[in-house]
């Protein structure tokens, strides 16, 4: 196992443990949440144990909680008791066994299966002057120790709870789709498409533009934004709309003339850091995020509540009559596009061209980023030439590195390549 992410109570009397924090929706199935809670029987005076599992949008911040003003709703929740053990139980996965084997006596394992319309780990972008904790959907694993699971009544102490966040994640679907397209045909003739059907975070966007121009006015300007829609869907429906990225290009096109070309737009998040409201990707800490991805469900499928993100590209054409009141006379002619825009799927695990043992775990340093670690005791014995070295877990590293080197600067050749060191 890479990595165990751990969380303690405040009284020392359970600990609870995860292989992993980021869940995929796989959008006919999510990835079970599968852990282990290791507790202390003599602490618990006659209480039982129990762990939930919560999915809620929260729009607020967590002082007003304190006041009584709940700024919390849940979509979601799942509760089951972990000790005493219920009889029937189901039995662990191998993440768990592994857990098991970590956390030594008095570990107990739990699992949760989320349904598919829930919605994903999103959060609202504070402005550059807010401050506490981002609005948005999040997802909240806690144990803790009561008396009964679910007692509007009884008061638990926070000493007597421990809690992680994790997150529901979706990837790019692989497609070799075309892209969209979208034909206007009054008062002249517009045809915009995009390149093809998904585009990864950071990717440019490729939008092909054809215009014959059959009216008797002058295009004057063709303006390209991409729009992200967010639609929070709680008590009711609200949709808000905020452009991503947007160009204008002064592009010149007589009436009775033709016009084909095609332009690249690249929506990111730096380019947005200071825009109040704009949806991302959830994340765990202060880690570095991006654009929120589109949201992707099941046709037909319950009515997904929380937050639900959507893009689409405008193509805008304007047109103007000429002579001094020519801009007065004007029209604009709008073609919309929607736009995939999500992360790519990791690489599945280690490379193959270097042996098990060459590779000892693959662990998480923090809010920074992944770290890679390497067992040295063997990666000598491997033959010179190509080595292969992949990695997964985050879309914004490096997936697969070729390198061929000599022995003596593998270690700063590695190190000044992608930041790690053996």
């Amino acid at each position: 196992m890479s990595k165990v992410f751990k969380k303690t109570s405040g009284n020392g009397d359970m600990t609870l443990y995860l292989g992993k924090r980021d869940f995929v929706d796989h959008v006919t199935s999510v990835d079970v949440v599968d852990g282990v809670l290791k507790v202390d029987p003599a602490k618990l005076n006659g209480r039982k144990v129990f762990v939930y599992l919560a999915c809620a949008f929260r729009y607020g911040s967590e002082d007003l909680d304190v006041i009584g003003l709940s700024c919390r709703r849940d979509i979601w929740v799942k509760r089951v008791q972990v000790f005493p053990v219920l009889v029937g139980g189901i039995g662990k996965t191998p993440m768990q066994e592994a857990l098991v084997k970590k956390a030594g006596e008095q570990a107990h394992h739990f699992s949760f299966e989320m349904p598919t319309n829930l919605p994903c780990s999103v959060a609202l972008q504070p402005g550059p002057n807010d401050s506490g904790k981002a609005c948005g959907v999040d997802f909240e694993l806690k144990a803790y120790i009561a008396n009964a699971v679910d007692d509007g009544d009884e008061v638990i102490e926070k000493k007597d709870t421990c809690r992680l966040m994790i997150r529901k994640i979706q990837f790019s679907p692989a497609s070799t789709n075309a892209g969209p397209k979208a034909e206007i045909t009054s008062p002249l003739q517009l045809s915009a498409s995009l390149g093809k059907e998904n585009y990864y975070h950071g990717d440019p966007i490729s939008i092909n533009v054809k215009i014959n121009n059959d009216s008797s006015k002058v295009v004057k300007k063709i303006k390209i934004t991409v729009e992200q829609n967010t639609a929070v869907v709680l008590y009711s429906s609200d949709n808000y709309v905020k452009a991503v990225c947007s160009e204008e290009f002064g592009e010149t096109i007589e009436a009775n003339s033709t016009f084909e070309k095609e332009f690249t737009m690249t929506p990111l998040l730096a380019n947005n850091s200071e825009k109040r409201g704009i949806a991302v990707d959830g994340r765990l800490k202060d880690g570095d995020t991006n654009l929120a991805s589109t949201t992707l469900c099941q046709t037909g499928e319950k009515e997904m509540q929380g937050i639900i993100i959507s893009y689409k590209v405008k193509v805008s054409v304007s047109l103007s009559s000429g002579g001094l009141l020519g801009s007065l006379t004007g029209s604009d002619v709008v073609a919309e596009l929607p736009l995939i825009l999500m992360s790519p799927k990791p690489a599945a695990n280690w490379s193959k061209s270097v042996t098990s043992s060459d590779l000892m775990s693959h662990s998480s340093r923090g809010a920074s980023g992944p770290e890679m670690v390497l067992c040295t005791s063997d990666w000598m014995k491997v033959p010179p030439g190509k080595l292969h070295i992949s990695q997964d877990g985050h879309s914004n590293v490096v997936a697969l590195l070729t390198l061929y080197l000599n022995r003596n600067h593998f270690n700063q050749i590695l190190y000044s390549t992608i930041g790690y060191r053996l």
